[in-house]
């Protein structure tokens, strides 16, 4: 049996591989090779459980809290276009911190996650 920290980070991977749909908990246990007892001390805190009833029996489909990022999740990211970008070092003239263009893509990014959450 792997150890505790291993199967977190393999179970956390089954979970992610399995996307959107999630996976049955039984499943989940079957593709680590854990009983029911082991998988049951996986720590969910990056995971959430949804009770389902399938095939007669209640039971949980498990689905990731993280989502592994993609390409569309910045690739309106001004950096990516700026002509200052050889230049821009933290704590200087040019820096991240004082870019007024990434600091609206920011606040932009952060409003439209706020209103898709109100949907």
């Amino acid at each position: 049996m792997p150890r505790h920290n291993e199967l977190e980070h393999k179970a956390l991977q089954v979970v992610m591989d399995a996307g959107e749909n999630g996976i049955l908990q039984a499943d989940l246990w079957r593709k680590l090779g854990a009983s029911s007892r082991e998988g049951s001390r996986v720590h969910m805190g990056l995971i959430n459980r949804k009770e389902e009833l399938f095939k007669g029996r209640w039971t949980y489909r498990i689905f990731a809290n993280r989502h592994p990022s993609s390409i569309e999740s910045v690739i309106e990211l001004p950096c990516f276009l700026c002509q200052d970008i050889e230049k821009c070092v933290a704590n200087s003239a040019v820096s991240p911190e004082a870019c007024t263009k990434l600091t609206e893509w920011l606040l932009s990014d952060e409003k439209s996650g706020e209103d898709e959450a109100k949907v």
